[in-house]
């Protein structure tokens, strides 16, 4: 694979185990800049380990992970965020007793070379609804409210490459179409996103490329048009 600049990430062969379980079994994926990758599989197929790879959280005990042309596998998750990587987690990790501002506070990044325009206002002025409730501490945010935080959370930090594991999950439709909503949005505006996904057709409007996992290995890339396609892959790896 390409160790061009012009990716944004690359993984090559990546081995990653919990304890004694092998997870990941010599992936592979690339990302270009301003793109969105999608990656999908079904549960346990590796997908959030991989996400927690990149960042730094579950090293990989061998193969190889470059950002921007660097390599970062093997080191620490906050040098990895503040050299342009963000991460909104499965399970959102919010502070549930600090306000809305005070999150948001804890993770903005203004001095990092590169980084983009996020601010407190431009915040407030995306997720309107986080705004109004600016004061509240994280306990007292719906799902939706938390979902939207973590995302915002990320955003403050001004990353080049924003992982997203699992936006939707547990998530009111009519939440689910704003999470939407907000990531095409932010796409438009060049970001480069990892979007991990249960919810396939949901990926369909801001998805450039795929990659399927199946027991810690890769067994589809391709395009949104050509996976769309393909309706017997869907059913074949993800059983929809």
């Amino acid at each position: 694979m390409s160790g061009q600049i012009q990716d944004m990430l690359n993984v090559e062969g990546i081995q990653t185990y919990y304890g004694k379980s092998h997870i990941l079994q010599g992936i592979s994926l690339d990302v270009k800049a301003h793109e969105c990758v999608s990656i999908l599989g079904r549960n346990g197929a590796g997908k959030t380990t991989t996400l927690k790879s990149i960042m730094g959280l579950v090293p990989p005990k061998a193969g190889s992970i470059r950002f921007k042309g660097q390599e970062i596998g093997g080191r620490k998750p906050f040098e990895i965020s503040r050299q342009g990587i963000g991460l909104v987690p499965e399970d959102r990790q919010i502070f549930t007793t600090l306000t809305v501002t005070e999150n948001l506070r804890i993770s903005y990044q203004k001095e990092r070379a590169g980084g983009g325009q996020w601010s407190m206002d431009r915040v407030f002025e995306t997720f309107p609804g986080l705004a109004e409730r600016r004061g509240n501490r994280g306990y007292q945010l719906s799902g939706g409210e938390q979902q939207m935080l973590a995302v915002a959370r990320a955003l403050m930090a001004n990353p080049d490459l924003l992982l997203l594991d699992e936006p939707s999950e547990g998530l009111a439709p009519l939440i689910v179409e704003i999470v939407l909503e907000i990531i095409e949005s932010i796409k438009r505006e060049g970001l480069t996103i990892i979007l991990v996904e249960q919810n396939v057709a949901a990926t369909k409007r801001v998805a450039d490329r795929y990659y399927i996992l199946q027991e810690g290995c890769v067994v589809y890339h391709g395009s949104n048009q050509e996976f769309w396609s393909k309706p017997e892959l869907q059913l074949k790896y993800l059983g929809v």
